[in-house]
């Protein structure tokens, strides 16, 4: 969501100094592009495909697919026949085609200031090839699962890379989950082996890690599902000599005396296993539609589905999207602050920017650890020329002001993603780490979606407006009988016809994937968002479907209604929700933080429900607010709404919170509900 005035001076030519530098079209060229894309899939899609190395070349159409139920099973598929290694394409090709072999790959920073390292295109090959060695030698061969359970270690880009290597599937799942989380993906996928690391720290807090993922393996015993094998990276807990052929150097606050939990007839070191690997390992061929890997995302009952992507439509959207929505350039240093746990950090932290050649910075810290200036050192001392970061970290920083943020004068993009960016967070972050002169790409995708499919016109020379489709995607908004709209409109946000990128099937459980995504509208993928077409063409997401709420027969969006609250001076968050209402159906039930030293009254109540009115309405019209210190987030920062909900609501029964990063946050907002007694 773009603030309504973006100074003309903010139209995005990007990073280099001449418009002929950048990699993105005029807007004009890339309509035509566009359109060629949509009508002669084969004929675009083929002009990228030759940047990259195919072992065989495909046999039939570059897409083929069936979006409607009625007509049979859903399937999407691209470039059938070819075969090639993502991993390959992404080091072997750098190194040894493109000479790229001493380009540093990644800045490495840990949670310590001063806990850092680099590793280049060619070191960070030869140890995926050692790594791949060891993975062969007990027993994981194409196909197997894989479960990686790590920080964000340099460790954890070569776990991924050495199991796609020789075609293993990865199922990453976010160091911050609980075990219980981390035996459910394992059983799911039923992965062969996990790899882990003894611990790590977040801010100041310690993470057992190596003990969590013992109680997750004993829960899978358990449940008769005994994992065999566990590798284990010393990361606190080694000593300077077995940092010899590891990324990352040894912790500037390293534990020797942590425990770590060590069952021989199942743990193996790391750091023992590939000083005895070599460090040449041939590739394995894998057929375009093989799966890449499972990612694990929230269902709607609780239960989280794996999500499937492969090969290649996989590597080339997002090859494609990252050279252009960060209009990458040979001397960029680029930062994503997102997790590779999560889709964000598959996609923009590891395969995107490996594919293009690209230097990135690795994160392991937190943004307000050791000091609210972290992010802003890190981006002055290696000159960070494009950021990426999502809305929730944003709000964050904006509550600590603008003092300290410094040094910024490298930056060029800015970027947004996870949720839609309210106009105060959106304002702050131009104004002030951007310094009016940053363009922002405000993006649009799911984990289910790969990488961005909505794109910001800043992108094309173009301000003023909100997002337009990437090459590939046919969006449509649909009403609740499945009809098409034309012209300006709002209702479900639908795609008709597939792009390389979009995810193939729910692990295990292909009926389910049916039935969420394309059993509603057939002969649509529905992406269970909402979206409104402006007279210009533009869409503008409103929020996830299930976040629009019926008062009194009309259709509110949250996110509008938590924009409105986040404008006024004294609130840095928002939560809205629904509540059962016997006459209007539903009534709006607020959540609001308050910046660092504003204290909640029945004035500042009847402030926020007047900027509601004037800002949407008066049929929103807040008819809760309850101050709320913290609100239930994930460890990624997202807001869990079905919780919310349960609070509203007073019901007690809540399902699986494991994800939450701080449950204790629950029973206070159900102490100081509203309405106590209902």
């Amino acid at each position: 969501m773009i603030p309504d005035h973006v100074p003309e001076e903010n139209v995005y030519y990007g990073s280099g100094d001449l418009k002929k530098e950048s990699h993105v079209p005029s807007f004009d060229k890339y309509k035509e592009l566009y359109m060629k894309s949509i009508d002669n899939p084969d004929e675009f899609w083929g002009v990228v495909a030759k940047d990259f190395f195919w072992k065989s070349k495909p046999t039939g159409p570059f897409l083929s697919y069936n979006f409607d139920v009625t007509k049979g099973e859903i399937f999407i598929k691209c470039m059938e026949g070819a075969s090639t290694n993502i991993c390959y394409n992404l080091l072997d090709r750098n190194v040894h085609e493109r000479k790229l072999g001493d380009r540093i790959a990644f800045f490495w920073f840990g949670n310590e200031p001063g806990d850092e390292s680099v590793v280049t295109y060619r070191e960070l090959l030869q140890r995926v090839c050692r790594f791949a060695n060891v993975l062969r030698s007990q027993g994981v061969k194409k196909g197997d699962r894989v479960s990686i359970y790590m920080p964000m270690v340099i460790e954890l880009v070569v776990a991924m890379l050495a199991c796609v290597r020789i075609g293993a599937v990865h199922s990453i799942v976010f160091a911050g989950f609980s075990a219980e989380s981390l035996c459910e993906r394992i059983m799911d996928s039923q992965c062969l082996l996990l790899i882990t690391a003894d611990g790590f720290y977040r801010g100041d807090k310690l993470i057992n890690l190596k003990h969590l993922a013992d109680e997750a393996l004993q829960k899978c015993r358990e449940k008769g599902f005994p994992v065999k094998r566990c590798i284990v990276l010393k990361h606190l807990s080694k000593e300077p000599e077995e940092s010899v052929g590891s990324h990352s150097p040894p912790a500037k606050r390293s534990c020797p005396d942590l425990q770590v939990p060590w069952n021989p007839e199942v743990d193996l070191c790391w750091h023992a296993l590939i000083s005895e690997a070599s460090d040449e390992c041939e590739p394995e061929w894998c057929n375009s539609e093989d799966p890449l890997f499972i990612l694990y995302t929230s269902g709607s009952t609780g239960k989280p589905k794996g999500v499937v992507h492969t090969v290649s439509g996989y590597m080339l959207y997002t090859a494609t999207t990252f050279k252009l929505v960060f209009d990458h350039q040979p001397d960029d240093v680029y930062w994503c602050t997102a997790d590779i746990g999560w889709i964000t950090g598959h996609s923009y932290i590891t395969y995107g920017p490996l594919a293009n050649g690209a230097t990135s910075v690795l994160f392991e810290g937190l943004p307000t650890y050791p000091d609210v200036s972290r992010m802003w050192e890190i981006v002055d001392k290696y000159h960070v020329t494009k950021f990426y970061t999502a809305p929730t970290a944003i709000r964050l920083l904006m509550k600590f002001g603008s003092e300290p943020v410094f040094k910024r004068e490298s930056l060029k993009v800015l970027g947004t993603v996870g949720e839609p960016i309210n106009p105060e967070a959106w304002h702050w972050y131009y104004n002030v780490v951007g310094e009016k002169r940053c363009p922002i790409v405000d993006t649009f995708w799911q984990t289910e979606t790969v990488s961005s499919f909505l794109l910001p016109p800043e992108l094309f020379q173009k301000p003023h407006s909100a997002t337009f489709p990437f090459f590939g995607v046919v969006p449509a908004i649909l009403n609740e009988s499945g009809e098409e709209l034309e012209g300006p409109s709002e209702g479900y946000l639908v795609f008709k016809q597939p792009w390389p990128g979009v995810m193939r099937t729910v692990y295990g459980n292909h009926q389910r994937f049916e039935s969420i995504y394309f059993k509603k509208f057939p002969g649509y993928y529905v992406t269970g968002d909402g979206c409104r077409r402006d007279k210009d063409g533009y869409y503008w997401i409103t929020g996830r479907i299930d976040d629009m709420l019926n008062v009194s027969g009309h259709l509110l969006s949250t996110a509008e209604v938590e924009s409105a609250l986040v404008e006024h001076r004294a609130v840095a968050e928002a939560a809205v929700v629904g509540r059962p209402h016997p006459i209007k159906g539903e009534s709006l039930y607020c959540f609001v933080t308050l910046k660092d030293g504003v204290a909640y009254s029945q004035m500042l109540e009847a402030e926020l429900k007047k900027q509601v009115r004037e800002k949407i309405g008066a049929i929103a019209t807040p008819d809760y607010i309850q101050n709320a210190p913290g609100l239930p987030k994930t460890r990624s920062g997202k807001i869990m709404r079905r919780v919310l909900r349960k609070i509203a609501c007073n019901e007690k029964d809540l399902g699986d919170i494991s994800t939450l990063a701080d449950s204790s946050v629950v029973e206070e907002l159900f102490q100081n509900r509203c309405c106590p007694s209902v």
